[in-house]
This record gives C-alpha cells, structure tokens and sequence, in this order.
C-alpha cells in the first residue's frame, strides 16, 4: 500500500475575515481527498450508482493546530482509523498538512454505507471491501467487532 495524498487549491474565496482559511474549507477537503482515493482505485461516483451505494458520514470532526493562509503549499491524506471487517461501518482521518511539515489540521470522518434504492444503511458489495482494503491503515488502527 502506498500513501495517498491530494494536493489541493487555496482560493482567495475559502479565506474568512481574519485572512487565513476559514473553518468549512477544512470539511470540504476532506470529502474532496475521499472521493479522490476512492475514483482513483476504482470506486466512482458512477459505479457507486451503479451498485446503488453511497457513503455517508455520522460525524466529522476537525482539530486546528495553524492556520493556514494564501500562498500556503496544503496536502491531505487518509488513513483508515476505524473499521468492520466487512467496511459496513468506519473511521478515517485525514492529515492536512502545509508547507511539506506542518500539520494544520487533523479532520476525523465517521461513516458507513447507504443503499441509495432503499434508503437504508447496508453491507457493502466487494467493490468497497477491494478498495476500503488498499487505504493506508493509521498506526493506531482498530476493527470494530
């Protein structure tokens, strides 16, 4: 398993009055570093429709540690915290990082799968367990049994 990081933009419009990146550009990342990961091994948004899933999230939490301003260098990564053997239910945290050594923030999603038909949480098919099974593992890393 290799590492999966996303560098990402900052735009003059996710800064708040204080001038540095305001605290909803945090959340948005992190759907975006997800969704990212998982189009990149295979698990599209179309494919999701097409098997009739969608992730969706019970909590999400971020911790700022600095802040971080235009011309600033950012990175995200994931790591799965969390997760049921069979990737029904799980946890993944993100790392955003500036400038290739400060960690800014540490965002905490927690989540499961939707049948997207019947509007109710589900096991996932295989495709997810493939893909959920190539995330980089956090060095704490549990399953939940």
């Amino acid at each position: 398993m290799s590492s999966f990081i996303q560098e990402v933009q900052i735009r003059w419009s996710d800064l708040d009055p204080n001038i540095h990146l305001r605290h909803s550009v945090y959340y948005d990342w992190g759907a975006f570093c997800r969704i990212a990961f998982l189009t990149d091994r295979g698990l599209s948004t179309e494919v999701m429709n097409q098997l009739q899933i969608g992730p969706i999230l019970f909590r999400e939490e971020c911790i700022f540690r600095r802040e971080i301003r235009l011309g600033d260098t950012v990175t995200i990564n994931l790591k799965l915290l969390k997760a049921k053997r069979d990737f029904a239910r799980w946890s993944i945290v993100h790392e955003i990082v500036k400038n290739g050594d400060t960690t800014s923030a540490v965002l905490t999603v927690e989540g499961a799968w939707l049948d997207i038909a019947r509007r109710k949480l589900s096991t996932p098919p295989p495709k997810v367990n493939e893909v959920f099974s190539l995330m980089d593992k956090a060095d704490d890393f549990t399953w939940l049994d």
